[in-house]
């Protein structure tokens, strides 16, 4: 059978490809941008977190996420059904639009597996790895597959029921990560010295680095959410642009008026800032409602970040502050500046709609918002209660990379947070305490 007999459109098909492999590389981006955060001792720890949770979410994914995900509600808008698991019935000649379901589940996977990677950062530093593999795969059956049904699956309970709006997934990836990154940050407690020791970067050029890679990978995240070749592609491709732009200038001018320089890391976390905010709605605005939807993500999450200091959470790389308080900005928004030549109806409030949009996002936020964050709450209790989900203190002291890695990002050291190079030349704790 040919391709136009099966429906498959080959330019929809390419892009998608395309597209696929952008989302997926935005994980290897994100543990670069994430363990360039982090202090030496721990850099190869944060990169295994983001490059394990590829392995362990598509082996749940295929096995049973994506029919849970998207397949035919069975659970009035909760949950799909487990017809697809294992992949079951879905070959070559299986059709999700104009392109293949292949393709498409593949695509959906990887927002999945980013997703969990993100979770990571909020637990930088202190996290077992062993229950880091356990919570990873649960984490993506009870929580992340249950908002991709709201929000994406067929007779989900927000697009169809209540009718709240997200493009490319406010709701599924940065709230839910946002909200669960603050449940694992209480469950674990903050890190030794935390507010007392400097935590900065250690590798700036990293972060960057990670960032440029996340913003090239966000084109296919956004524009790829089309599902085709088309003209709302490009406007979300244009919008995702635009958006991360001002995300960057808002960011370097709070710190220019606040601190009196703007910095590198905080150009590359207000770049992020403003492609998080557009990722909901950059199939919903026109183009200036995307630089002003990136503008107010830089500015607030500059402020966003420092929360954690005043309400004594630590949450280890921003990511409450960065892919929650932007998601919610974002995905909010659409109510505000929805258009209808973008929409195909939908209008939000400075362009007549009203406030109904505003309100179901609104409800939409504070559901997934609630949702992500008691489960996966209740999930990291369980797993500290049965296995201990925060790593020994003495590990802690030396750095994980060298005590459950046995490996070291740096033989010599950088920036005087050298690690002994060979396991047999860890010191105690009392050492450590004594050196630093």
């Amino acid at each position: 059978m040919s391709l136009a007999a099966q429906g498959i459109d080959t330019g929809d098909t390419a892009w998608l490809l395309a597209a696929t492999a952008l989302v997926l590389l935005m994980t290897p981006g994100l543990a670069l941008f994430y363990g360039g955060m982090v202090r030496t001792k721990s850099v190869l720890n944060m990169l295994m977190m983001s490059f394990v949770s590829i392995a362990l979410v598509t082996v749940v994914w295929l096995a049973a996420g994506y029919s849970l995900a998207f397949g035919d509600d069975i659970g009035g808008g909760l949950i799909g059904g487990l017809h697809h698991a294992g992949m079951a019935s879905l070959g070559p000649g299986s059709v999700h639009g104009t392109v293949p379901t292949l393709l498409f589940a593949t695509f959906q996977l990887t927002f999945a597996i980013i997703t969990a990677a993100l979770v990571s950062g909020a637990i930088a530093d202190r996290t077992k790895f062993g229950a880091w593999l356990v919570f990873v795969p649960v984490w993506a059956l009870l929580v992340y597959v249950p908002v991709a049904h709201w929000v994406w699956g067929p007779g989900g309970w927000v697009l169809d029921k209540l009718g709240a709006l997200d493009f490319a997934g406010g709701l599924p990836v940065e709230i839910t990560s946002g909200a669960s990154g603050l449940a694992l940050a209480l469950v674990l407690g903050p890190r030794l010295g935390f507010k007392k020791d400097a935590m900065r970067p250690h590798n700036l050029p990293m972060v960057v680095l990670g960032a440029g890679l996340l913003w090239f990978g966000w084109f296919g995240f956004n524009a790829g959410s089309a599902l085709g070749a088309n003209g709302l592609a490009a406007a979300a491709f244009l919008n995702t642009l635009a958006a991360g732009c001002t995300g960057l200038l808002g960011w370097l001018f709070v710190e220019q008026k606040r601190d009196g320089h703007p910095t590198t890391l905080g150009a590359a976390s207000g770049a992020v800032a403003g492609l998080v905010a557009i990722t909901p709605s950059c199939g919903s605005v026109s183009l200036l409602g995307a630089l002003v939807v990136g503008l107010a993500a830089g500015v607030v999450c500059s402020y966003a970040v420092g929360w954690k200091f005043r309400l004594n959470y630590d949450d280890s790389l921003d990511v409450v502050g960065v892919h929650l308080v932007g998601g919610v900005i974002g995905t909010l928004l659409i109510g505000v500046f929805a258009v209808r030549e973008m929409t195909g109806g939908t209008e939000g409030l400075l362009y007549g709609g009203g406030l109904a949009q505003l309100g179901k996002q609104l409800v939409a936020v504070a559901a997934v918002g609630a949702y992500a964050f008691l489960v996966t709450y209740g999930i990291g209790k369980l797993i500290d209660r049965v296995m201990g989900f925060r790593a020994d203190e003495e590990h802690e002291h030396t750095g994980l990379d060298l005590t459950v890695h046995a490996e070291t990002a740096y033989d010599h050291g950088v920036l005087g947070h050298g690690a002994p190079v060979s396991a047999s030349a860890v010191p105690s704790a009392q050492k450590v305490k004594t050196q630093a």
